[in-house]
């Protein structure tokens, strides 16, 4: 599983959702909507309530951990084993059980978006994030130790994936005092599309350079071209976001026009101001104060 579709896949799974989550916020800050609640469209509202209450990220979450935790299982000839039968016994695959654990945390963590979503009576938001960031702070652990056997271009690889991760469990932490911040779900986006660039990225210099040839490690040159190519992935990215940003406000402001009629159309009348009311007292009260010095007036001695 350590090899080039151990990286590639897992990369371009997490490169997607960023795509799709960059699209969802896109649109939730153009319309400024909720982004964990959601304005359903009149049309979904009746007959598609239900489905539309699906949890199909936690679906595809579930469906992407257990066909890659298959996949570790059916790679190795002899299964996995977790130790051999020498005297004294060994464990055996370190990484293949580390990616294992990593793919079952993605199962994981769909099983709670499903349950949070469609099970208990109420959504609970804290316990999708709390899920996310622990399960990121324990990939990052997983990380650290993956690299205890690597040297060299490797290792450098590995440990700007590693700054990546890190700094996505920070953001994935805050946001559970702030679940629904456009500018913590922004970061979170750009991050989870240069991890999943970057993997895609380390599957090409590890296992299938581009040249032909294997990159160097004792080359100093090499190990600086891998920061090079991690600065242009974050500039992609960046770029990358900006530009579905722009093309997802163009497309829901000249294409999608009835949208906004929509929404304009569900907005809460205002309410009317008592101003007629105000006017009426103060008609009232001239008259009752020039009756009342007449009245004094008259019993005055």
């Amino acid at each position: 599983m350590g090899k080039f579709n151990g990286h590639f896949y897992p990369g371009l799974y997490l490169f997607s959702f960023g795509l799709y989550q960059a699209i969802v916020v896109s649109k939730a800050m153009i319309f400024s909507d909720s982004l964990l609640f959601p304005s359903c469209h009149p049309k979904n509202k009746e007959r598609w309530t239900k489905l539309w209450k699906i949890s199909f990220g936690g679906l595809v979450k579930v469906a992407t951990g257990s066909i890659l935790t298959a996949y570790v299982v059916l790679c190795l000839d002899d299964g996995m084993v977790l130790m051999d039968k020498q005297v004294p016994p060994r464990f055996m695959y370190p990484k293949e059980w580390q990616h294992l654990t990593m793919f079952i945390l993605l199962i994981l963590i769909g099983c709670v978006d499903i349950m949070s979503k469609n099970l208990l009576p109420q959504r609970c938001v804290v316990l999708e994030k709390g899920v996310l960031a622990l399960t990121f702070y324990v990939l990052l652990l997983l990380l650290v130790s993956h690299t205890q056997i690597s040297a060299g271009v490797e290792l450098h690889v590995h440990a700007l994936l590693i700054l990546v991760v890190f700094l996505l469990m920070l953001v994935l932490a805050a946001e559970l005092w702030a679940p629904d911040s456009f500018h913590l779900w922004l970061i979170e986006t750009f991050l989870f599309l240069t991890m999943g660039s970057w993997l895609m990225q380390a599957g090409f210099i590890l296992y299938r350079p581009v040249t032909g040839y294997p990159w160097q490690d004792d080359d100093i040159n090499d190990v600086m071209f891998v920061t090079t190519f991690f600065c242009w992935h974050v500039m992609f990215n960046a770029s990358c976001l900006l530009g579905l940003y722009g093309l997802a406000s163009f497309w829901f402001h000249c294409y999608r026009p009835s949208l906004t009629l929509m929404r304009s159309k569900e907005a809460p009348y205002p309410v009317s101001t008592p101003e007629p009311l105000d006017k009426l007292l103060q008609e009232v009260e001239p008259p009752e104060r020039d009756d009342q010095p007449l009245f004094l007036s008259k019993n005055s001695p």
